[in-house]
């Protein structure tokens, strides 16, 4: 049980001392702990450290003084019950000692006291506070011994409730199998029909209310009935759960995955982008089927026709725009097995395009098609040359001689530009080794990523193509349109590991896409590359105010800044007085073929003039001479 405590205030250290002395003296009922304090201050903090069961408090204290302390004390929840006694050296009159009581005091002292007085009058309140403590301990014990009963009963009560639980979880086991099997199909586990009309319904319902769109995929096995005929039902019921295995892998854990029945399956695809994003699933579907499956140790190859219809363009319901893609799943079929079809011919239309750029795209990487074409940069100050950007067009057999952004948007087949962009790195690191075995300075070869998405097997090509070439990782940049950025993922891991073997890295066409200072901020760039938009408005209104922001932008940054698109030599005035580093455009020359720039580097280096396009020229900015090269 705990000892009762006494405050004794007091700021003279004689007074304080001799009550000190009076107070430790034994008590006759037993003991009380004595604490002291000098001031009121000290004795608030000691109250709110501690409860008492009496406090003697002197009346005139500096500071604070004794009333006022009292105040403080009986104003704290914690303490307004707490007697004090007032104690003071100096006599004063009846008014004096009222207010005293109306501070809460219990009584009022003078010094010298008596010590028989003032132990008598301590002790009754550590009497009180004691019996007050006893009786909050017998409580406790008895609150004790009837939390045991009541722990015994509660565990009598809780056997007998998760017995109850353990019933209640079988029923509801057994409705939501129950409730399963009434929406489920049964072999493969998608949504049956039933369920899947009500998906539709609620689709066209939401859709209504937002405003928004979804597509229907409907997917037909081809073959199906004749690998059901020749290897069995059995073997035909495998294909088929392996397929919707296949299926829900490849879409969205959000999309609706059914199978209306026999072999005959369906995709619902809701949210923003809808209708663009069909022909990307039913593509994903098609290349997730690609593969064989193994049924009864064969090897079982089948493919499947997909059907897009769209609502609100395909139909005002549910049924109609089920129908519609299964109108246009048969015209696939009909068309060429495994193909794809939208309902609407005008999409159908703009698909088959993209399939048949992809297909021409295809063709000219595998019959040399492509070729790239070399675009120098320079410093904004001395105008001597730093590089070169390789940049990529496609000798088309119809359209004449093609640059990237002509052709590279019309193909959505991420493998193949992911090939080309591959191509582009590895013929733009063989260019840069002919230049300089060739005798050119190590000049930095620039390659733009525009059409190669960011995967992790990044580091591992672009070391491929360095160690091919033998060319030094710090001559290679590769520049990353801002667009890349935006949306894309976690590219961090590939992007450093690029970086951390020495390649340099460019975010090219800032400003376009709209991509966050984070990213910026937290991915390992060298450079920044200026929209050329933001290069043509210098001169008209905020012009040259936005290209000074983006310099100081990169400035915060930590990257050098290259503008693209510089045409004038006004426009590289005010590029050279807002502190840009390098640009690139037709005011330094256009883009050339690989023979034709050599010329270009060779005439720079030498600082000769060189006939090109039927005229004599001089290269307007020649490169500082290599004294390496100078006796070559």
């Amino acid at each position: 049980m705990q000892i009762p405590k006494v405050l004794l205030v007091n700021d003279d250290p004689a007074s304080l001392f001799a009550l000190e002395s009076l107070l430790n003296q034994p008590a006759p009922d037993g003991q009380y702990e004595l604490i002291t304090a000098t001031s009121g201050h000290e004795a608030l903090r000691q109250v709110l450290m501690h409860e008492f069961a009496v406090i003697l408090l002197d009346v005139n204290m500096p500071g604070m003084d004794g009333f006022e302390t009292a105040d403080a004390i009986h104003s704290h929840p914690r303490s307004a019950a707490v007697p004090i006694i007032f104690i003071t050296a100096h006599y004063a009159d009846e008014m004096h000692r009222l207010q005293a009581y109306q501070k809460g005091a219990v009584d009022y002292l003078f010094t010298p006291v008596i010590p028989q007085i003032l132990q008598t009058k301590v002790a009754v309140f550590v009497a009180l506070t004691r019996n007050n403590l006893e009786l909050v301990a017998k409580t406790e014990e008895l609150s004790a011994l009837y939390q045991d009963l009541r722990v015994q009963r509660l565990q009598d009560l809780e056997r007998i409730n998760a017995e109850l639980e353990l019933e209640v979880a079988e029923r509801k086991l057994a409705e939501t199998r129950a409730h399963e099997l009434s929406i489920r199909d049964a072999l493969t586990g998608l949504l049956n029909r039933r369920a899947l009309i009500q998906q539709l319904e609620h689709a066209v319902a939401y859709a209504e209310r937002h405003h928004s769109e979804f597509a229907v995929l409907f997917l037909d096995l081809d073959r199906f009935k004749r690998i059901n005929d020749l290897l069995g039902h059995e073997a035909g019921d495998a294909l088929l759960r392996l397929f919707a295995g296949r299926l829900q892998a490849a879409v969205r854990v959000s999309d609706v995955a059914a199978r209306p029945g026999g072999d005959e399956f369906v995709v619902l695809l809701e949210g923003a982008g809808a209708s663009a994003n069909a022909a990307l699933v039913a593509r994903k579907i098609e290349q997730a089927n690609a593969q064989p499956f193994e049924i009864a140790g064969q090897h079982i190859f089948t493919s499947s026709s997909i059907g897009i219809g769209l609502y609100p363009q395909d139909g005002a319901s549910a049924a109609i725009v089920l129908r519609n893609a299964n109108t246009a799943m048969y015209h696939a079929k009909q068309h060429r097995r495994g193909s794809i079809e939208y309902f609407r011919e005008e999409l159908n239309a703009r698909e088959v395009e993209h399939a048949r750029w992809a297909a021409e795209l295809r063709q000219a990487l595998d019959n040399g098609e492509l070729a790239l074409q070399y675009q120098s940069h320079a410093d904004v100050r001395t105008r001597a040359l730093s590089g070169v950007e390789a940049l990529l067009y496609w000798r088309h057999p119809r359209e004449g001689l093609l640059a990237a952004p002509q052709f590279l948007h019309r193909v959505t087949d991420r493998k193949l530009l992911d090939e080309v962009g591959d191509w582009t790195i590895g013929a733009a690191c063989a260019q840069a080794a002919l230049w300089h075995k060739a005798g050119l300075p190590a000049l930095v070869m620039s390659v733009n990523l525009g059409s190669m998405h960011i995967h992790s097997n990044l580091p591992e090509r672009v070391a491929a193509h360095l160690a091919t070439c033998r060319i030094d990782a710090g001559l290679l940049e590769l520049e990353i349109a801002e667009r890349l950025l935006v949306g894309a993922g976690d590219v961090k891991p590939a992007l450093d590991a690029v970086r951390a073997a020495g390649v340099r890295l460019a975010v090219d066409d800032f400003g376009s896409a709209g991509a966050s200072l984070t990213i910026l901020r937290d991915l390992p760039f060298d450079a920044l590359k200026i929209d050329g938009a933001f290069v043509r408005d210098i001169g008209a209104d905020g012009g040259a105010d936005m290209v000074a922001a983006i310099i100081h932008l990169a400035r915060a940054l930590g990257l050098s800044v290259r503008a693209l698109g510089v045409d004038t030599e006004a426009q590289l005035e005010v590029l050279a007085a807002a502190g840009c580093d390098q640009f690139q455009g037709a005011l330094l020359g256009e883009p050339e073929p690989a023979q034709a720039m050599s010329a270009l580097l060779f005439a720079s280096l030498q600082n000769t003039p060189i006939a090109r396009a039927g005229s004599t020229i001089r290269p307007p900015f020649p490169l500082p001479k290599n004294e390496d090269n100078v006796d070559e």
